[in-house]
């Protein structure tokens, strides 16, 4: 397969990417066209190399033609079918073969739960958006296959979180051909999705704290989409609901261009991070609404960011597949339902080529984002987050006292240790958690070891959020030793996160304080004094952290094939022994380029610790007052 070719950048119209529409078509045409030896003969199926999923060989192959397929909708839709022939004909033919039940090559039926509900949605949304060239192609034969084949979502069940709007979005397609759906369906799928809203435009993508990527690539997604189904369909009533999405879209978007740093580097938080750039699906439904705070020049600069920072670190890859993983491929970053197709929900990242070439969002000058402008700092109660970004790095670092995705109801004796993609205490665009299964719990976390055991961060507990802390607490066990309270909360100051911790736990237990994980393609340079380490990887990233008040040793721990960022880590961390009373420890982590000596850190802050109380005065005069355990 050719490799990724790309236009020469246009750094009149384009001048923070250079990357423009045409771009943007050679990307999406890359991705399609290097996946035709892998289509079945009947082009029904998509058999793509790579670990299968826990659903079977079947599911995974009706996965890279239905998440591929969303793709190539998106790309025919706007350019009006106008040199399309080979795509059109190609995903007419499969779609008709697959839904026709006496076809080798058809697909798996729906069932309650079953992975092929998300494929159906995916096929779905393509079937709609490319309905001219495609929908309106099949006989009445191969409709009626597609209506009867979507059609196992009526009455049925999904799972009780983003899955119940592939049931919406597929009904209502089926309303809007005239087939049988159920009104009930989707009016029960929308109505679920208000008991997850929780203000600010976030939503929950389920019961619990489970804030990540699918907030922006399905909660706001699937809704908007589902508005252009209805707006299709004689008699639905959908303005009313459309408005309420709108405003939320819109508030969310207030919130989420903070979710990426000025090189186009998404943070790295939350499960089905494989899919890559769908991480820009929020910013070009804002658009596709007309539902943004976002001028259209600051759209395509985010979006463009995004697709262009994957490119550049080798996405797609030499075959032009996206593989399972972040960069490279790493199954680690991928959860047991992710098959070979599943990166392609990186198509959902595609949605804006809708837009017509002469719209403004691909025709305006690129306009500048907050964060190439000037540090930012944005607090965003509703996940409970405190994000800070550095303008001149591209740094940007997500303080965590929110997300957990943990069950709604209150743990019965030992609480789970927690998920790396939810329970560390700060997340980072450049930096990733260890995710090896015998990684011992040491990046962004504080935690009590003993005895070989340590302990976690399951479900977090919320104490409060201003405009630069954020607080929150945790029980830590070991086994069924426990529960110790351990509460932390992080001030933020100049690109630096001050931990200030309140540490429960048995007496010969020791407390560990970690800081973010580097990694890169050769070792992590080290360094470590008795109350400050650091590591710093071959791209010139720095993490430090320095104890302030409480710790009294320092090291680093070193990883191999544990981290996304590359198969050599290193993450810096502090100790302290606990003697069996509450414990208040004080700590700066840093992640940064700078040539940064982590010692004077401890020299520009003062800390000073009253009981509970922790005062910190930070460079320049300012202070800052936590009162712990309150």
């Amino acid at each position: 397969m050719s490799r990724l070719i790309l236009p020469d950048t246009d750094r009149v119209l384009s001048r923070q990417t250079g990357w423009t529409r045409a771009h943007w078509e050679a990307l999406a045409d890359h991705l399609l066209d290097s996946l035709v030896p892998y289509f079945s003969p009947g082009s029904a199926l998509i058999a793509l190399p790579g670990r299968a999923s826990r659903s079977g060989t079947a599911s995974d192959q009706l996965e890279g033609f239905a998440r591929s397929f969303m793709l190539a909708a998106f790309r025919i839709a706007g350019v009006q079918g106008k040199g399309c022939d080979a795509l059109i004909e190609r995903y007419a033919r499969g779609v008709a073969n697959g839904a026709n039940p006496d076809h080798p090559e058809s697909w798996l039926r729906l069932t309650p739960r079953s992975q092929q509900m998300v494929e159906a949605a995916a096929i779905a949304v393509a079937l709609h958006e490319s309905r001219e060239w495609i929908w309106a192609r099949l006989d009445d034969r191969a409709q009626q296959h597609v209506a009867e084949w979507l059609g196992g979502f009526i009455g049925s069940t999904t799972h009780d979180n983003n899955w119940r709007l592939f049931q919406v979005v597929s009904e209502q397609f089926l309303a809007s051909v005239g087939a049988p759906y159920s009104q009930e369906d989707i009016d029960g799928g929308l109505d679920r999705i208000e008991d997850w809203y929780v203000g600010d435009g976030w939503y929950s993508d389920g019961d619990g704290q489970a804030f990540d990527n699918y907030i922006g690539w399905a909660m706001h997604l699937y809704p908007g989409l589902w508005a252009r189904m209805a707006a299709a369909t004689p008699g639905a009533a959908y303005e009313d609901r459309l408005k309420v999405y709108k405003e939320r879209l819109s508030l969310f978007l207030e919130d989420a261009v903070h979710l990426v740093g000025n090189d186009g580097a998404p943070i790295y938080q939350g499960r089905s991070l494989t899919y890559r750039m769908a991480a820009a699906a929020p910013y070009w439904m804002g658009a596709l609404l007309d539902a943004t705070p976002l001028s259209p020049g600051q759209t395509r600069r985010l979006c463009s960011g995004i697709a262009r920072h994957f490119v550049q670190h080798g996405v797609p890859d030499e075959r032009g597949l996206l593989t399972l993983g972040w960069y490279d491929t790493f199954l680690p970053a991928t959860q047991s339902y992710s098959g070979p197709g599943s990166p392609y929900w990186a198509s959902k990242g595609f949605v804006g080529l809708i837009l017509p070439p002469e719209h403004p969002v691909w025709a305006d000058p690129e306009d500048t984002i907050p964060l190439d402008d000037a540090d930012q700092v944005r607090t965003m109660p509703a996940p409970g987050w405190l994000v800070h970004a550095s303008r001149h790095d591209q740094v940007v670092q997500l303080i965590n006292h929110g997300s957990d995705k943990q069950p709604l109801a209150e743990p019965e004796g030992v609480e789970p240790v927690g998920d790396p993609h939810y329970n560390r205490l700060a997340y980072a665009n450049h930096a990733g958690p260890e995710l090896s299964d015998d990684a011992p719990r040491i990046d962004n976390l504080i935690t009590l070891v003993s005895d070989g055991q340590v302990s976690g961060r399951g479900r977090i507990r919320r104490l409060g959020i201003t405009s630069r802390t954020a607080s929150s607490w945790h029980n830590a066990w070991l086994g069924t030793e426990g529960p110790w309270r351990i509460e932390t909360t992080s001030v933020v100051h100049s690109g630096w996160e001050i931990r200030c911790a309140l540490v429960e736990g048995p007496a010969g237990a020791l407390v560990r304080s970690g800081g973010f994980a580097v990694a890169g393609g050769s070792l992590p340079s080290a360094t470590a004094s008795t109350t400050a380490a650091s590591a710093r990887n071959d791209e010139g990233l720095l993490s430090a952290i320095v104890g302030l008040h409480g710790y009294d040793a320092a090291g680093v721990h070193r990883g191999l094939g544990a981290n996304a960022f590359g198969p050599h880590s290193a993450t810096p961390y502090l100790t302290a022994p606990h003697q069996g009373e509450p414990l208040v420890l004080v700590s700066a982590v840093v992640l940064t380029r700078d040539a940064l000596r982590p010692e004077a850190l401890a020299e520009g802050i003062d800390v000073a610790v009253t009981g509970t109380t922790v005062r910190i005065t930070l460079p320049g005069g300012d202070s800052e007052v936590v009162t712990l355990g309150g």
